[in-house]
């Protein structure tokens, strides 16, 4: 028989310093959850944002040939398929956690032993992952219609992983402030669309009134869109190296802001 009183009780399993194995499949579950409705997370966009492209080159194409002194069109892509990252971005990470804390499952996130760093970095990067996802198709998409040139692919790279973690994170912030489905349209509606229309994304800033331009100059939205822009037609309205530690330095907040909400449990474990 058994001899019970030598068996020892199981040991903690150890997970090192980072828990890899956790904040990989937490991420996962974040990738296979906008791949599992692809047609919704992926095709939409690209359908919209060429709708978009269409609207915009039939009504001012004409009135406005060249911005920059490169083809309107040319000159709009880049802005269209950057807002169409950084949108998908933001609603992957705020859907997943306004539905996850409206359901009652947002426990198995918080259960599993996994730091609030772990946690912030999987979730935002299951963002950034359907941000750049989309940005492909839609590059691929509109480079039937547009001339897309390549200027300086780092450039290119460079504001989209940091656009798109931008948008994650921010979606991550609201998602966890918002107790429904209202508060998160309301953080769309009335700080993410404005940001993103009043950036510079179907036009160049230089031809707005001073006090638009201020804004717009105060605007991060504006910086990552106007480097992606400068990756593909060489041409940007401000300082291509003051915008890169522009978005860094709002990555790096918002990074520490998500982190503190998920490390206290802010609106998550009450």
């Amino acid at each position: 028989m058994r001899d019970d009183k030598n068996t020892l009780p199981p040991s903690p399993r150890s997970y090192g310093p980072v828990n890899w194995l956790g904040a990989w499949t937490l991420f996962m579950k974040e990738v296979r959850r906008f791949l599992k409705v692809y047609f919704q997370t992926i095709m939409a966009p690209v359908v919209t944002t060429l709708l978009f492209l269409a609207v915009f080159a039939l009504a001012l194409g004409r009135v406005a040939a060249e911005v920059k002194g490169v083809p309107f069109v040319e000159f709009l892509a880049p802005g269209l398929i950057m807002m169409a990252m950084v949108q998908n971005a933001f609603a992957n990470t705020s859907s997943s956690l306004i539905i996850a804390k409206v359901q009652g499952n947002i426990v198995d996130m918080l259960m599993p032993p996994l730091t609030g760093v772990e946690q912030t970095l999987a979730v935002a990067l299951g963002g950034v992952a359907r941000g750049l996802t989309v940005g492909v198709a839609v590059t691929a998409a509109m480079a039937v219609f547009v001339p897309m040139h390549v200027h300086s692919l780092g450039l290119i790279v460079y504001h989209a992983v940091m656009g798109s973690l931008m948008l994650s994170l921010l979606g991550m912030m609201g998602g966890i402030w918002a107790d429904k489905f209202d508060h998160m349209a309301a953080v769309t509606n009335f700080i993410v669309t404005p940001l993103s229309f009043l950036s510079g994304t179907f036009y160049s800033i230089d031809r707005l009134p001073e006090g638009f331009h201020a804004f717009a100059l105060a605007n991060p939205f504006f910086y990552m869109i106007d480097g992606f822009r400068a990756g593909f037609i060489g041409q940007s309205d401000g300082s291509v190296a003051v915008g890169m530690v522009v978005v860094l330095l709002a990555d790096t907040l918002l990074l520490a802001a998500t982190w503190r909400m998920l490390a206290t449990g802010y609106k998550l474990k009450s």
